[in-house]
């Protein structure tokens, strides 16, 4: 699919009081080599961020171990805080240089690097702070109420979660209000329909990271090249149109480092997808 306008034409969904356009941006993939460490052009992922605002992306997502603070300090110095974008982050994932991702969700822990986050992002409180993974070795329960306290005194708008089941979305709601999820969610991976399902009975937002893996798209090559083919695009734009026709509470945030699929991933907005086509990709996964 081309366009000579680049503009994010995705619907709206509604974070708390703050609109934003469903197709979002994720930040993970401006760091370096395995997320760890600064990207070799920083002056690029800077345009990056730049351009994806300027064509109209108002919700970034990041986290403090992408880089670890790499991330979310690239966002800060690009962009700052500006009030007409959510920038949502995380925490609960420690790094290291072998490039391991360990759970730690300890109140303390979490509590002091939502102070790092702030300082990273320039901005006196966080939209959407999202607990990145549970912790086997810390209480549920007393992780997720950290973020509530969290809220309560101002640093936090917005509490999220990911990589949560349905049982742990619903104890999570007893002890806040739970704006957003974030799970693995793509045209070939469908393992968390049934949290996908309980967002949308219940309008919070679905954010399916890794929403376009190239190898879960492998698997439904030929009917994405049918049906990519007749509207002159890509699969991966095939992907992000449907996730956005698949509920109206999923929130993709493809991310790239690339400013060329930067453009792509957001003239996917403007692809419209026929009921046919939907229910086909639908089927395909089932």
């Amino acid at each position: 699919m081309s366009s000579s306008t680049i503009e994010n034409e995705s619907d709206t969904f509604e974070i708390g009081e703050t609109t934003v356009h469903r197709l979002g941006f994720g930040a993970m993939r401006l760091c370096g080599e395995s997320i760890i460490g600064p990207p070799a052009d920083e002056a690029a992922a800077h345009e990056v961020l730049e351009h994806a605002v300027e064509f109209g992306v108002d919700f970034i997502d990041t986290a403090d171990s992408y880089g670890p603070g790499v991330s979310e300090r690239l966002i800060g110095e690009a962009i700052g805080d500006p009030e007409d974008v959510l920038i949502a982050t995380k925490a609960g994932l420690l790094r290291n240089h072998s490039g391991e991702w360990i759970a730690h969700g300890e109140p303390d822990y979490i509590r002091n690097q939502v102070l790092a986050s702030l300082d990273r992002l320039r901005t006196d409180s966080i939209d959407l702070y999202q607990f990145h993974r549970p912790d086997p070795d810390t209480p549920f329960e007393e992780s997720v109420q950290t973020f509530a306290e969290l809220k309560d005194d101002g640093l936090v708008e917005q509490v999220g979660l990911s990589n949560v089941s349905v049982e742990q979305l619903e104890t999570a709601r007893q002890h806040v209000d739970v704006a957003t999820v974030q799970n693995r969610f793509n045209l070939g991976d469908r393992s968390n329909s049934d949290v996908l399902e309980a967002c949308t009975n219940s309008d919070i937002g679905f954010i399916p990271w890794a929403p376009i893996d190239g190898d879960d798209l492998a698997d439904h090559g030929d009917l994405l090249d049918e049906i990519a083919g007749e509207h002159d695009a890509s699969h991966r734009q095939v992907a992000l149109a449907w996730l956005l026709e698949r509920s109206d509470v999923i929130l993709p945030i493809p991310g790239t480092s690339d400013p060329a699929h930067l453009e792509a991933n957001v003239a996917a907005s403007q692809l419209s997808l026929s009921d046919d086509e939907v229910q086909r990709l639908t089927d395909a996964g089932v």
